[in-house]
């Protein structure tokens, strides 16, 4: 799932002071489930706001909607009628929501409620953790299903370097050294062979390097 942490309401604050009437928007997807920008949270972030401007001695409208979705358009389309009626939004959903909503409603200021942080796990509640950099280029076929991309700290594709000591990082010792992880799962799973492939420089292209993605699926096209 896409992690999130909540911004500094001051942050917040800093972005809307000048606004008359605030829609808070929140998403019942990956940001509700690490508790950043579901339905509670707009409740949250919305009161802290109201009590803001009531200090300020300032009626101000803060308004409260959580949709189901904001990447997709036809969650977007059921703020259609009343969008108009504020002169901003506060969207909590991850980055591409935030983006998605000001690409649809492009004449209304839309301000991020959240850092979107990365592509990661619940551990246990309140704890959430890096798996996945989205490089378009998995290879987690070889790597006994861990990611040398994402949990190396190095990202080293041939590992590991020669600074780990008893399965920890040289760069941090509270983090598991990420090629005695997928040695170890290869030793597991009986697949100790495929330790021995070599990987070719990464094709960053796949990333981020080549700019904005996309991925274009003909058989699902209308």
């Amino acid at each position: 799932m896409i992690v999130a942490d909540k911004k500094p309401v001051e942050e917040i604050i800093g972005y809307v002071k000048d606004h008359e009437k605030i829609l808070v928007l929140g998403c019942n997807e990956c940001v509700t489930v690490c508790e950043a920008g579901g339905k509670k949270e707009v409740g949250i972030l919305a009161s802290s706001l109201r009590m803001y401007f009531a200090n300020q001695g300032r009626d101000i409208v803060v308004d409260e909607r959580t949709l189901e979705r904001q990447c997709d358009h036809e969650y977007l389309e059921e703020i259609r009628d009343i969008a108009d009626q504020y002169d901003a939004i506060i969207s909590i959903a991850c980055g591409v929501g935030i983006q998605f909503t000001a690409e649809k409603y492009h004449s209304i200021p839309v301000y991020p409620g959240v850092n979107t942080c990365f592509l990661g796990v619940t551990e246990q509640r309140g704890l959430w953790t890096e798996r996945c950099q989205a490089c378009g280029n998995c290879i987690l076929a070889y790597t006994g299903g861990i990611c040398p991309v994402s949990r190396c700290a190095k990202r080293i594709m041939n590992g590991p370097c020669g600074g780990s000591s008893k399965g920890s990082c040289e760069i941090n010792k509270d983090l598991d050294c990420a090629w005695q992880l997928i040695i170890d799962r290869l030793k597991a799973i009986n697949r100790i062979d495929l330790y021995e492939k070599m990987f070719d420089i990464k094709d960053w292209s796949t990333d981020r390097a080549g700019g904005p993605r996309k991925v274009v699926r003909e058989d699902v096209q209308i």
